[in-house]
């Protein structure tokens, strides 16, 4: 995934290759982990990370070392990551990038990081996103923007790195980490993933635990991983799926080895195309990668099927009645009480309440608590709450005879490339569009993946999504293999902010 013209570096390798070399005994994991401290600290420009943790992970590539030395080497041992700042990380500060919990250190750990750091992962730090993930730009943290590593090649305006695994994403694309975990609630994994020219999964609801993960909308939300490439995805899945006691809308199904089914051909695989996701005023560079991507895999041997999804129309006013009704549920034990951001000198506890609340959450996450309240609230709740539900069932059903007639869908990502830093801030509707082509997925539980296809005339990535059946992430990663091998996507961002 590496510029072709310049040199390799420890830092540009993707996580398979950082794996080989690894266990090769070329390179130790306390200098790859030192080269990624460095870009991170080169990098402080682009706010990608809300914590640091440089000497944790130097001390963790040591223990790696020392594991591979005596050949005890787990799956990921020595390979440094980022995590979404949103995964309880015990005794590292885990914020959700909001100030009511600015100062929260979990006693306890994730279960999807618990995984990670089983198989000897290192991990790196805690990165941006938008507050408690509401958002699709990085820009509602507490903590300021997340800037794109990539820029226009006819401007210097920094650009928003998607919402909200904003910083997992911008920390892959400028080479700080060999890999993230993010969240995808309606999008978050996949929608950052395209407009940064790297690779974003999310599996399908329950294969991955949501233990230890600050709660947005419960039953949207799953873990994934942000990647280099579709392997290096695959390798990342593997670890983090799997049934928790813990959790239980966790699915207690075997974990397969996603890397091995992801090798192989796709001839004779059927592609769905959904007539739906074609809108009005979407930019035809969205059209004609979508339509390449078709005749991609129709080169490699896959049948494409016109299908119809009628109820897409439904999809993002059934959302943001759904998420937010979720998310005023979740947030109400951000009270100032028993954790996190208490105000000063309260007059009673209703005072308290208001006051700790109205200083701790933005303003994106106080709109969307209270439209939650508003559709849940009494003579209100029938008319949006238990209506956006049947919908939503609906939408599932869709899904469900759409796959009766191919095994993936292909369709674009986003609406289009990164926008301005502050382009949209203004108008919440045209940013909830970003997420027009993302939400019907995580609505229907499926699995998508969304895949680096190609550039603007201005030199910023495309992404291609994927969507597959239930927890057939297998065959979901087999076909995005496929598009990446026919994209040959080569490209990275110029290093603007460590100049």
């Amino acid at each position: 995934m590496s510029d072709p013209t310049k040199p390799t570096s420890l830092a540009s390798m993707t996580l398979a290759e950082a794996r080989d070399a690894l266990r090769a005994k070329k390179i130790s994991s306390k200098e790859l982990t030192g080269a990624f401290v460095s870009a991170i600290q080169a990098a402080r420009p682009l706010n990608a990370f809300i914590t640091e943790a440089g000497e944790q992970a130097l001390a963790m590539a040591d223990a790696s070392d020392r594991r591979i030395a005596r050949g005890e080497a787990g799956a990921l041992e020595g390979l440094p990551l980022a995590i979404k700042d949103l995964f309880c990380t015990k005794g590292v500060r885990t914020t959700a990038a909001s100030r009511i919990l600015g100062n929260f250190v979990p006693p306890y750990e994730s279960t999807v990081t618990q995984n990670l750091w089983d198989a000897g992962a290192v991990m790196l730090g805690k990165t941006n996103l938008d507050e408690f993930a509401m958002g699709s730009s990085n820009e509602t943290s507490f903590f300021g923007p997340v800037f794109n590593p990539w820029r226009a090649s006819n401007s210097n305006a920094n650009l928003v790195p998607g919402g909200s695994s904003g910083g997992s994403a911008a920390a892959v694309a400028a080479d700080l980490c060999l890999a993230a975990t993010g969240t995808d609630t309606g999008g978050s994994i996949r929608q950052p993933a395209a407009v940064t020219g790297r690779v974003g999964m999310k599996p399908t609801y329950g294969r991955c635990s949501r233990f230890g993960i600050v709660a947005f909308a419960s039953s949207l939300d799953q873990a994934g991983p942000m990647t280099k490439t579709v392997k290096d995805a695959a390798i990342m899945l593997k670890t983090m799926a799997g049934v928790d006691r813990k959790d239980s809308t966790s699915v207690d199904l075997p974990v397969p080895d996603y890397e091995k089914l992801m090798e192989g051909s796709v001839k004779g695989l059927r592609v769905g195309i959904p007539r739906e996701y074609r809108i009005d005023g979407a930019p035809a560079e969205i059209d004609a990668l979508w339509s390449k991507g078709a005749e991609w895999l129709k080169a490699q041997g896959a049948e494409i099927v016109d299908v119809s999804l009628p109820h897409t129309k439904y999809a993002l006013p059934t959302y943001y009645i759904v998420a937010p009704a979720e998310a005023s549920s979740n947030l109400a034990r951000y009270d100032g009480v028993r954790f996190g951001h208490r105000a000063e000198g309260p007059h009673d506890v209703v005072d308290l309440y208001e006051r700790s609340r109205g200083e701790g959450f933005g303003a994106e996450v106080q709109r969307r608590v209270l439209i939650g309240t508003y559709v849940l609230s009494a003579g209100y709740y029938d008319a949006y709450y238990a209506r956006a539900q049947k919908l939503r069932t609906l939408i599932a059903r869709d899904f469900t005879e759409a796959f009766e007639k191919c095994d993936v869908l292909l369709t674009p990502a986003t609406p289009g490339p990164a926008f301005a830093v502050g382009s949209k801030t203004a108008d919440p509707v045209q940013m909830y569009l970003n997420d027009v082509f993302t939400v019907t997925v995580n609505l229907a539980g499926l699995p998508g993946i969304s895949v680096p296809a190609g550039l603007t005339a201005n030199g910023l990535p495309l992404g291609l999504q994927l969507i597959g059946k239930a927890f057939d992430e297998g065959t979901l990663l087999r076909a995005a293999r496929a598009v990446e091998e026919a994209a040959d996507f080569q490209h990275s961002p110029a290093r603007w902010w460590s100049a």
